[in-house]
Formats: structure tokens, sequence, C-alpha cells
């Protein structure tokens, strides 16, 4: 009962900035690749891929080239990244058909922290960014808390199925400080321990507009 209690008390709690958010929004398709290679037992090199499109497939809105170097510590539980980033944004021009690119080059550190209630399992990023956005130099936090809750086989063993949901938000060193918000939820199926897929809806809201995105995310743990 406890459990079931804690399940639909976070689903409500990631879901309130959909109910409390009035802003108009479309609707894109995000594909994520996200892997992390181990060199040692302490030593890992993240890398990852985000293509975003503005539809389905086709209309590029983003593209995001990330990697870094990380240390893990804590017996496995905490993870500290300096990390680089390039972004190609396609940014349309007013309500014409017209685009215009914009290129960042970030640097930026993180530190994830893992932990387990019952079964299901929390992750906290904290992340500080320094974008060099075309002539422009901004720094940005971010703080992110994510939530893996897996399904119960019949036997009552952890089944390769689980629910994700997350939440982000963004916030900026100079006015105005509030950047944006992400809400995500979806379901994911583990193929081996290495990789696991995801697919779901995220929810992105600024303060005057917002954004639907479906993602589908692959996670690649060598």
């Amino acid at each position: 009962m406890k459990n079931k209690a804690f399940r639909v008390a976070l689903t409500l709690t990631l879901m309130l900035p959909l109910f409390i958010s009035a802003q108009d929004s479309n609707f894109g398709n995000w594909l994520i690749y996200i892997g992390n290679k181990k060199l040692n037992s302490k030593w890992n090199i993240h890398n990852e891929v985000q293509y975003r499109n503005y539809n389905a497939v086709g209309d590029l809105e983003q593209l995001l080239l990330r990697t870094g170097l990380g240390y893990t510590f804590n017996q496995g539980k905490s993870n500290v990244l300096l990390g680089y980033g390039y972004i190609l944004s396609e940014n349309y021009l007013g309500d014409t058909d017209t685009k215009e690119s914009v290129n960042e080059h970030r640097i930026f550190q993180q530190f994830i922290s893992k932990q387990h209630i019952g079964s299901v399992g929390l992750s906290h990023r904290y992340r500080f960014e320094q974008r060099f956005v075309e002539d422009d130099f901004k720094m940005r936090f971010r703080y992110f808390l994510a939530f893996k809750i897996p399904f119960k086989t019949k036997e009552g063993n952890q089944s390769k199925l689980y629910v994700s949901a997350y939440n982000e938000i963004f916030l900026n060193t100079e006015s105005s400080v509030f950047d944006r918000n992400r809400v995500y939820g979806g379901l994911g199926y583990t193929l081996n321990k290495n990789v696991r897929l995801e697919a779901g809806y995220m929810n992105q809201f600024f303060e005057t507009s917002g954004r639907d995105q479906f993602n589908i995310i692959a996670f690649v743990n060598l």
C-alpha cells in the first residue's frame, strides 16, 4: 500500500507542471543516444547524440553532440564529470519559413547522485554550463530529478519493463532567471545489462510558450 501511494504521489508531482502550464504548444520528435564507456572501475567517458525535430522527422530543430570525462566514487553511487557540447540550432525567424543557423559551444560540469527507495531508483543531476552562443556568453544551472520504477513479474521478480519519469529545471545566472522546465514520462525496456530503450512524452515550457516532444532514447553502457 505504501509503495502504491508513493507512486501515485510521484506521478502527480511530476505531472503538475502540465496542469499549471497554459501555454500554446506544438509537437516534435527527439531521437536520443546516450552512451557510457567505462575505462576502469573509476573513470568513464560519456558520449551523447540528440537529433531534435520540429515535426516527426526531417525538420531539424537542433543537433546536440556531447562528451565528457567522468569519475565515479561512493561505491558507484556518485559521479563527477567535465564535459563539452556542440549544439547546432535551426531557428525559425518569426512566423516565416526561413531558418537561421545558430552555433553553440558549451563547457559543463556535473555531479550525479543515485539512490533507491525500495525498488524505485532515484537520480539527482546538478549541471553548470558555460555557453558560447555565437558572439554571446551565457551561464546556466540545471537540476534534474529522475525516477525509474520497475514492473514486477507474476512471480514477484523485477521485470525488464519499467516506468521512467523526470523533471528538469533550467536557471540562468542573469535575468530572466527562469529559462525553461522539462517534464517527462515514458516506458522503458532493458534488453540486457548494457542496453535499454525508452519511449515517452516530454513537455518543455518557457515563460510564455511551450513545446511537446515524443522522445525515443537508447542507453548504452559498455
